[in-house]
């Protein structure tokens, strides 16, 4: 479309940084190199997975997430400019030099006690030097605590420490340190985002930790954009582990996490660290649960089971006996299930209630266990047993705030739901563990030897396993087989005392 006679020519749009570059280099403005360049001058980078697109779109094609690429820029320097100075010779004495596989000694880099038993557990006997170790969690869930806590472990044991804060002010690390008791002298804290000014302390004091809470408060000179962006992350934690590797240090990082539970910033973060440690739990709850999704030094199946107190964070060595403090053994739709943890078994109830549906949609609501999962064991229960399940409100919960993952919790879950609608309470001394499939059969579970002793271990007499499970030698209880979950079920209307009856089927 033409401009009208008289009408005045908006400007040109200022030229840009390649546009500038190929004009003082003698190339034309016009010409495709100019535009490849252009181009190549910046990228689109996913918030959520760190996938790079050419250009911007609507919804990430690597993990399918909408209005989630920013555009970031992109450093200038060729590929074969990059290629050459890392041909070239290093200047250093000794440096780059291979030997022998067999030859390396495991026992040169010895770990490090953090001084809390159950953060030695979960990361594999300790922290390793020069390693980097990301820990992520929600908002209030005892990040900061327990990064504190290392810290003062740490330098009661004569290790310098140098704890990093983004977010608070000294006078609020303070305060909040001051409950977790003496204070070593040791522990330096640094109340800064520019990660440039850790360069003087950190080579001053020469730390044995350095703590940085939090990573997307940081920023850095070297990248133009927003604290907690795509860039800013990446390059703080690239630079941070480097330092941290060529000085032997330990490096722990806080990170956010999003509204999905999931680390927040780019996914190259978890690839950059050494270990992904994840503090889970209900801030409703005094329980707290460490896990790590990623340990190169270790494995990801331990946990660390801690209680939030008021001094702080308290190491829980026998989780089993907390987690069936306040259980009532006379009340319907409870059952106890022994799950594992890595090689930690652990006794949890479960909670089922079954209660007529006021509106014609029957309800489904699940706290700490999958949805999907209790819907396939309510049909199960529908089609493979006599229990009535149609048109019921279903409520099932797992006490503690603890989520189970685990399929050998299934005979408990169908256990509790029938329980809770024969109004028939399952004996105090049972507990049942094993995997329900679509056609009823209950199968084995794996280290099922390992549940069945702490199950006896905790007064359990009774333990309802898979049919044609051998009992481990010299197991205090009694192991009650059972092939199916109508076989269940049929066990349980025969538990209940005498003179007691099914009332369920008695509602309107």
């Amino acid at each position: 479309m033409g401009l009208r006679r008289g009408q005045p020519r908006s400007p040109p749009p200022p030229p840009s940084t390649a546009q500038r570059t190929a004009v003082d280099s003698g190339c034309p403005t016009g010409s495709a190199y100019t535009r490849a360049v252009a181009r190549s001058r910046s990228v689109y980078v996913c918030t959520e997975c760190g996938a790079q697109q050419a250009r911007w779109l609507g919804r990430c094609p690597a993990c399918g997430r909408f209005e989630s690429l920013v555009e970031e820029p992109v450093g200038g320097e060729p590929v074969e400019a990059r290629a050459v100075d890392l041909l070239a010779a290093d200047p250093r004495p000794g440096a780059g030099k291979a030997m022998p596989l067999r030859e390396v000694d495991a026992a040169a880099s010895p770990r490090i006690a953090t001084g809390v038993a159950e953060l030695d557990r979960v990361l594999g006997g300790g922290l390793v030097p020069g390693s980097v170790v990301l820990l992520g969690g929600e908002p209030g869930i005892g990040k900061s605590t327990l990064s504190l806590q290392l810290a003062c472990g740490l330098a009661r044991a004569g290790a310098p420490v140098l704890y990093v804060t983004g977010e608070e002010s000294l006078e609020q690390v303070r305060l909040r340190a001051e409950r977790l008791g003496e204070i070593p002298p040791r522990v330096l804290a640094l109340s800064e985002t520019r990660v440039e000014a850790l360069a003087e302390p950190w080579r001053s004091l020469r730390p044995r930790l350095v703590l940085v809470d939090s990573i997307q408060t940081m920023r850095t000179d070297r990248v133009e954009s927003a604290p907690g962006s795509v860039a800013q992350v990446r390059e703080i934690a690239a630079l941070l582990a480097a330092t941290a590797k060529a000085d032997g240090a330990v490096l722990v990082l806080v990170g956010h996490v999003t509204k999905e539970g999931l680390l927040a910033g780019p996914r190259v973060l978890e690839h950059l660290v050494d270990v992904v440690l994840t503090f889970e739990g209900d801030r409703e709850h005094a329980f707290r649960i460490l896990r790590a999704s990623k340990n190169r030094f270790g494995s990801t199946h331990e946990v660390g089971v801690f209680h939030m107190g008021a001094a702080g964070l308290e190491e829980v060595p026998n989780p089993s006996e907390l987690f069936l403090a306040e259980r009532r053994g006379d009340a319907p739709g409870s059952a106890v299930v022994p799950v594992l943890e890595g090689s930690r078994p652990m006794l949890i109830e479960l909670q089922a209630l079954v209660a007529p549906a006021g509106y014609g949609t029957a309800r489904r609501t699940c706290l700490g266990i999958d949805d999907a999962r209790v819907a396939l064991l309510l049909a199960v229960l529908d089609r493979r047993s006599d229990v009535d399940l149609v048109g019921r409100d279903v409520y099932v919960n797992v006490t503690g705030g603890v989520r189970v993952a685990e399929t050998a919790a299934d005979l408990a879950v169908a256990l509790a739901l029938a329980s809770s609608r024969l109004d028939l309470p399952l004996p105090t001394d049972v507990a049942a563990c094993g995997e329900v499939g679509l056609g009823g059969e209950v199968r084995r579970v794996a280290r099922l030897d390992l549940r069945l002793r702490e199950a006896a271990r905790l007064g359990f007499r009774r333990v309802l396993a898979p049919a044609g499970a051998p009992p481990p030698p010299g197991l205090e209880a009694e192991l009650v087989p059972v092939a199916s979950v109508g076989e269940a079920v049929a066990w349980l209307r025969a538990s209940r005392p005498e003179g007691g009856r099914e009332r369920a089927y008695a509602e309107p």
